[in-house]
């Protein structure tokens, strides 16, 4: 299939994005083009205007600015997994990239693209909640910042009103001794998640001093394990203690679809949960080992 007969525009800036969404209610912004452009020729979306973001250079690039990242929405997913600036500072969302896609994919597809689509499954949407990401988001009223745990509104749904876009997501990288990991289970490499796991942990004398654990595929938008968090600060970390944050994380409330139950689901939470502890983990003592 093809797409309906649309009006196409190409801005250069910010300002201009926002008058012409403004002035048509029935359009859609074009960032990469990894999930619109399908959802076009499948007439999934029919929109009278397409305001196409490539050429917004506010909108691009890494920025360091104190103790936080700047990453501009329109940034491409490839520049983020291959930055040394974010593999130093925020090492997860590299991590996490690796299972994004594949090259092709990752050399179009955009921060901002990913986290407006608000797939369920959407490996950076999992990472930007456990690092408790901010967005900027900007419209005729000016800026404002929506937290990450406020992003989702409902299933494909972001925060967003109809005349805002996102312009930036700002990252606070976790400064002190702590490990990471990344993992998920989908029927193929690239595929989407069925369920994705993003685990950070800060570990201060042999002690869990903070943690962070977010899940993707269980709900309409990325899910924090505020429960299991709580369980392992103040905890020495070792094979018991994450075994029984596994069970605790197959409480998670999941949905179901055609193709997985709530209880598959469930199972898959606790698993990766517990897998992902033990990797970042081994991770820490590796880095540990690497600085000794």
């Amino acid at each position: 299939m093809k797409s309906c007969n649309f009006s196409y525009y190409d801005p250069n800036t910010v300002s201009e994005v926002v008058s012409l969404i403004s002035r048509h209610e029935n359009a859609k912004l074009l960032a990469g083009g990894q999930s619109l452009v399908p959802m076009l020729n499948f007439r999934i979306l029919s929109p009278e205007h397409i305001v196409d973001l490539n050429k917004v250079s506010d909108l691009f690039g890494i920025k360091e600015n104190g103790n936080h990242l700047r990453i501009g929405s329109m940034t491409r997913q490839s520049e983020l997994l291959n930055s040394p600036l974010i593999i130093q500072s925020s090492p997860l969302i590299s991590r996490a990239l690796g299972y994004v896609g594949h090259d092709q994919t990752r050399n179009r597809g955009t921060i901002g693209g990913s986290l407006c689509h608000l797939d369920p499954a959407a490996e950076l949407c999992v990472v930007a909640s456990a690092y408790n990401a901010e967005l900027t988001v900007t419209g005729k009223k000016g800026d404002r910042v929506i937290a990450m745990s406020d992003w989702p509104v409902d299933f494909l749904t972001p925060a967003l009103d109809h005349d805002e876009i996102l312009t930036n997501i700002r990252i606070t990288p976790w400064q002190g001794s702590h490990g990471f990991c990344f993992i998920e289970f989908a029927r193929r490499e690239g595929d989407f998640a069925i369920v994705a796991v993003a685990v950070l942990i800060e570990i201060t004398d042999h002690v869990i001093s903070k943690a962070s654990i977010a899940l993707g595929g269980v709900a309409a938008g990325p899910v924090r394990l505020h429960d299991v968090e709580t369980l392992l600060t103040g905890q020495s970390p070792g094979q018991e203690l994450f075994k029984e944050a596994g069970l605790l994380a197959k409480k998670v409330d999941a949905m179901s679809d055609i193709n997985y139950s709530t209880n598959y689901r469930k199972r898959l939470s606790g698993t990766l949960t517990e897998r992902a502890l033990h990797g970042a983990m081994a991770q820490f003592k590796g880095e540990e080992e690497g600085h000794a």
